[in-house]
């Protein structure tokens, strides 16, 4: 970001100054939005530190104070001490009179009251503290922005306990007031990590300049930036793209981008949309079958056969939705699938475009583990590998890989990606993206790791970061259903647009779609008493917000 910033002014000629204005202008829009279009006479107090963070939190002072805020301004350190654009703005600030004003910007000013307090020391802002008394409507944490790497101490860590006790006594009172609202990325964290470093704010909202910074969507640092704003403040879209960043944040864009190329025709029909096989289920384990083939077909595939052992063939059928076929499988005296139902089901899978394997499945077998290895071995279409399917998988045999025209898709949860790279030590995790970017590149699979922040790390080397979703997503299934969402998308990818078909992008569609699903879900009914099936019940709603004028016949 600082390079892009530089690039900014030296290529384009917008002075850095102007960047700072643009994005205190962007903090203010977004409290006067949040304040019902009204701060006229409302309190705002703005936490400042001494480089360009505080520059932007006093840009944002002076803009609310114009639109007739109360405001005050707590500088952790002296006037004197602040630097280079940061100091222009709060002597900017403070001047009533300024000649870099307009007229009626002036005349505002006078109009206006923003308190300036100094704060060097822990006694200092002890007594400050107290005065402050919790009455603010906003807070602008401006203390720390990109630039932080080691744990904050001293003054600037009583700043987070007091917001921190604010919190506490909001959810006491159950008071909206004092909306916590943090410049660029909340004080004490690395942007740079996912990792904390030590005592941070924790805001309702964030509001990141030009593009988000690792510490603002990856979990656990992402849980304290609250509702995530990225603000455009003038610097050109090509120097992001020269960055030359391998890592991304899936965009609503990017959703309806790829349902408006899979949109209906007036002569759509079935097989347009994609044929999806769901090999799944086993006797006792009927669930995961019907819910990962309900999902394939709510999720908008044309057609949808469920592939399951001949003794749970009827109990998975009495849980399906009508529309979808089913076709029974050779099995184990145990009642799972044998390595004898692999030649059936390889002239059966001729005349699909995806085929799902896994959910229910189980694995305890070496017959169905067989089943599992010469079906992904010998396959002809794209293949998603869940649950028992990934664990007959496991470890991962380096010989194994997938190819642009038969992509391999492995959707693990933790504890299925620790057994895919044979290892028990949780801290082979420990750094999520690059463990997902390593295992997809080796063996050129996309894999979907699956948790807080789903990853779909591309064999390229490309990871993307889904921002959907919520903790009731945490329940019995939801990785079942998950499976066929992703297996309905690429069916209808490639059922609709052929040899453009790109299973990547139909992949991130699908997760973000699952995500939205399933927090139209909490919405509607809480994330406690969620079920997965409440998550497919969900994908219309959730692709009609994306692309309402494509689902209106």
């Amino acid at each position: 970001m600082r390079e892009i910033d530089r690039l900014t002014s030296e290529r384009y000629g917008i002075p850095s100054l102007q960047l700072m204005e643009n994005a205190g202008a962007a903090v203010a829009r977004v409290v006067v939005e949040h304040l019902s279009n009204d701060v006229a006479g409302k309190p705002v107090l703005v936490l400042c530190g001494r480089g360009n963070n505080g520059g932007d939190g006093a840009v944002t002072a002076r803009l609310l104070a114009i639109a007739g805020a109360r405001v005050d301004v707590v500088l952790f350190g002296k006037l004197e001490e602040t630097k280079s654009d940061g100091r222009i703005n709060f002597e900017k600030m403070q001047t009533r009179k300024n000649s870099q004003m307009s007229g009626a910007e002036s005349l505002a000013m006078e109009s206006r009251e923003i308190q300036l307090y100094e704060c060097n020391s822990e006694k200092e802002w002890n007594h400050l503290a107290s005065l402050l008394d919790f009455r603010h409507d906003a807070i602008i944490d401006g203390l720390f922005g990109t630039g932080l790497t080691r744990p904050i101490e001293g003054i600037h860590k009583r700043a987070v306990e007091y917001l921190r006790k604010l919190n506490e006594q909001r959810d006491a009172e159950d008071n909206p007031r004092s909306l916590v609202i943090s410049v660029d990325i909340p004080s004490g964290l690395n942007s740079d990590s996912a990792e904390l470093i030590g005592a941070a704010v924790v805001a309702d909202l964030t509001i990141a300049m030009t593009a988000p910074k690792v510490g603002n969507v990856l979990p656990p640092a992402a849980a304290h930036n609250g509702r995530l704003i990225v603000a455009d403040i003038g610097s050109p879209v090509e120097l992001v793209d020269e960055a030359g960043t391998e890592l991304f944040l899936i965009e609503q864009a990017d959703a309806r981008r790829w349902l408006i190329q899979t949109r209906y025709t007036p002569d759509s029909y079935k097989n347009m949309h994609g044929h999806a096989l769901v090999i799944a289920g086993s006797r006792g384990f009927t669930g995961a079958a019907a819910l990962c083939g309900n999902a394939a077909m709510r999720a908008g595939a044309g057609l949808v056969t469920v592939a399951t052992p001949a003794s749970a063939q009827s109990l998975v059928v009495a849980q399906l939705m009508p529309e979808v076929m089913t076709t029974a499988l050779a099995e184990t005296d145990r009642g799972a699938v044998s390595e004898e139902a692999s030649d059936y089901v390889l002239k059966f899978a001729e005349r699909a475009d995806v085929i799902a394997i896994g959910p229910g499945l189980s694995s305890e077998d070496e017959r169905t583990r067989s089943f599992v290895r010469t079906l992904v071995e010998r396959r002809r279409t794209p293949v998603v590998i869940d649950a028992d399917g990934l664990n007959c998988l496991s470890p991962w045999n380096p010989d194994l890989s997938g190819s642009v025209e038969c992509p391999i898709i492995l959707t693990p949860h933790p504890g299925e990606m620790l057994r895919l790279m044979n290892t028990d030590d949780k801290s082979a995790l420990r750094d999520r993206v690059a463990a997902a970017r390593d295992f997809a590149a080796s063996h050129q699979v996309i894999l979907v790791l699956k948790g807080t922040r789903a990853l779909i790390a591309a064999p390229d080397g490309r990871v993307f970061i889904n921002p959907t979703g919520n903790a009731g997503l945490g329940t019995a299934g939801a990785g079942d259903t998950l499976t066929g969402i992703i297996t309905g998308f690429i069916a209808q990818a490639y059922g609709t647009l052929r040899k453009e078909a790109n299973a990547l992008d139909a992949i991130t569609a699908a997760i973000y779609v699952g995500g939205l699903a399933g927090d139209i879900a909490a919405r509607e009914l809480g994330m406690r008493t969620m079920v997965a099936s409440d998550v497919r019940d969900h994908l219309s709603a959730a692709i009609q917000v994306l692309d309402p004028l494509g689902e209106t016949p």
